[in-house]
């Protein structure tokens, strides 16, 4: 796996350096702007950005910006989105392709080395890893036309954790059912959220995004 790292803060990025090449992760480069991203990708055609939301000059989404940006010019670069903040907007605008290969994590969870070395590897796969407190917000805040209402209790929690990233085989085993029993409740979804039948992949993006823009 080849990686480009984008944070202004040296320590994390010297930091996530360390932490990638000793799990034996090619780093290509490691920038502290935007610009910077959108070169080292344009340059590197790397698998997967690693960046800061929040950077250089006004600190608020030029991290994203760039991401964004540096996906429309190099397709197919995964993106995993750093934050110190949840914002929700942020993972639907990452989603808004519907391509997937994005992920969108509190930076706390880098601490996590298992958990951010397996989103890096679903991103790059092109699956979605969302923050279980993105998920939890998102929860929260369902409009009453909302067709994720339409989902039974079970079938939302599935939901969240598709949306988090987790494979049908990790769904069971959180759930303590089967695997077959998670495919049953995924199809369920997908058919209550109007997705056709499609590359499963895909369909799990959409689903994602539906639950988003919920």
């Amino acid at each position: 796996m080849r990686v480009v790292i984008a944070d202004d803060s040296v320590l994390l990025r010297e930091g996530l350096v360390r932490l990638l090449e000793e799990a034996g992760t090619e780093v290509v480069a490691a920038v502290g702007d935007g610009p910077s991203l959108v070169r080292a990708v344009r340059e590197h055609r790397p698998d997967v950005a690693v960046v800061d939301v929040r950077m250089p000059p006004t600190h608020t989404d030029e991290g994203l910006r760039a991401a964004v940006e540096a996906r429309r010019e190099a397709p197919g670069t995964a993106v995993l989105v750093l934050s110190q903040y949840v914002e929700v907007a942020y993972a639907d605008e990452l989603l808004a392709d519907g391509a997937g290969g994005v992920g969108y994590l509190l930076k706390d969870r880098v601490a996590d080395v298992d958990t951010f070395l397996e989103a890096l590897e679903d991103v790059v796969g092109g699956g979605t890893v969302l923050d279980p407190q993105v998920v939890a917000q998102l929860f929260a805040r369902r409009r009453a036309d909302d067709p994720v209402r339409r989902l039974t209790p079970r079938e939302r929690e599935v939901l969240g954790l598709i949306a988090e990233g987790h494979s049908n085989g990790a769904i069971a085993r959180a759930l303590v059912v089967t695997p077959g029993a998670v495919e049953k409740h995924t199809q369920h979804i997908f058919a209550k959220l109007g997705l056709a039948q499609d590359e499963d992949q895909h369909r799990r993006v959409m689903a994602t995004l539906a639950y988003l823009r919920g």
